[in-house]
């Protein structure tokens, strides 16, 4: 199983190349892959998101939060801080989520790397 980025499935739904959206895409095909509640909020937020497509997003199963997902999110952020990092609430969330479930996270978004190192997030990242 993984879990996608927003800035992953961005690339996806506008049709963008990458070895990212490459493995996301095989993975939905092979039903390998799990949704970040806070990656589908922020999905479904587009203005120009379509009904179908948010219908088919909204399908995938969800990474479920577990008791003291909120608690260890709030630990894990201001680690990444006092690095001197980027620590998104958002991605502070995702990468918990991530993290909780030991699921490797798809994303062309380098501010994660902070978690990676910080809490042992699994990466898969490819830079555009």
């Amino acid at each position: 199983m993984i879990a996608a980025d927003t800035s992953t499935w961005i690339a996806l739904l506008g049709g963008a190349g990458g070895e990212d959206v490459e493995l996301l895409d095989r993975a939905l095909i092979e039903q390998q892959t799990l949704m970040v509640p806070v990656v589908l909020t922020e999905l479904l937020s587009a203005r120009n998101l379509s009904p179908d497509v948010a219908r088919i997003l909204s399908e995938l199963p969800l990474v479920e939060v577990t008791a003291g997902y909120w608690q260890r999110a709030g630990v894990v952020r201001p680690r990444v801080l006092a690095k001197r990092r980027k620590a998104r609430l958002g991605d502070a969330l995702i990468a918990q989520s991530c993290i909780d479930r030991e699921i490797p996270l798809i994303t062309r978004d380098r501010d994660f790397h902070a978690f990676a190192e910080a809490a042992g997030l699994d990466l898969i990242v490819n830079a555009p």
